[in-house]
Order: C-alpha cells, then sequence, then structure tokens
C-alpha cells in the first residue's frame, strides 16, 4: 500500500493513519475507473471507514452492557473475510512471492510456536523479511 499512498501528499499520512481491515481490502482490490482520482477515492474510503470505527467504538462503549450479542460463529465470518481478501489479491499478482511469503512463515511459526502463540511472531517475521528484501517483493507483487 506504500507504493499507492505514495505522491498523496498530507492524504497520505492520513491513508497510513487511518487504515485498517476493510480499508485494506477495499482500496487494495477497488478498480477505481479512470475519471475517478485514485488519492480521493482512498481518501474518503479511509475516512469513512474510520468515522464508522470510532462511531461505533463510541457508541458501544456508551451503549454496550445493554445490548446482548451472541458472537458464537463470529471466528469463522473472520477467517472467510481474510481467505477471500487474501485469493483476490492472489488473482491479481503476476508473482505470488508475497502470498508465498506470508503461508510458508504463517505455517512455520505455527509449527514452532503453536496454534495459541503463532500470530505475532508471524506478523514480525513478514514484516522484517518485506522490510530488508522490499525491492524483490515490489516487483513480486506487481499486480496484473
Amino acid at each position: 500500500m506504500l507504493e499507492k499512498y505514495r505522491g498523496k501528499g498530507i492524504r497520505g499520512a492520513f491513508l497510513i493513519f487511518g487504515m485498517s481491515d476493510e480499508t485494506f481490502s477495499i482500496n487494495c482490490a477497488a478498480n477505481i475507473p479512470e475519471d475517478v482520482d485514485k488519492g480521493w477515492f482512498m481518501f474518503f474510503v479511509t475516512i469513512l471507514n474510520y468515522s464508522y470505527w470510532v462511531s461505533g467504538s463510541i457508541l458501544g462503549g456508551l451503549f454496550g452492557e445493554l445490548i446482548e450479542f451472541n458472537t458464537r460463529g463470529l471466528e469463522f465470518a473472520m477467517t472467510s473475510m481474510f481467505i477471500l481478501i487474501f485469493l483476490e489479491k492472489r488473482l491479481k499478482e503476476k508473482r505470488h512471492n508475497s502470498s508465498l511469503l506470508g503461508l510458508g512463515v504463517s505455517l512455520l511459526c505455527l509449527v514452532i510456536f503453536g496454534s495459541s502463540n503463532f500470530i505475532i511472531p508471524s506478523m514480525i517475521l513478514i514484516l522484517l523479511i518485506l522490510t530488508f528484501k522490499r525491492e524483490f517483493f515490489m516487483k513480486a507483487g506487481e499486480t496484473k
């Protein structure tokens, strides 16, 4: 996303600050028409998602104890959402080095740390590899 946000001026800082899972998936997968400014499109997606998060958090803090909500099955929905985001991104890539890196590192950390403790080591290791091998993965992640 840093390449997509490059050159967006002060909007770029907010695009990075306001990043959420939903914002990432929309800004990453959106087919923005040629006559629409990509920077403004991503900015408004980000600001709308951010305002939804903030207002939802405020309302949840104020009225959360008044509402009973059964979260059974929510983990399945979240897992499904992330699988779909992954598959959508993978279909747009020319080469799949970054996708394979994410899967490989996650599986390795799953084996080493177990299912309760693999997420944080996976994210740290992926971040380090992508940081130090940035050029390799930026070329590999070019979309069709």
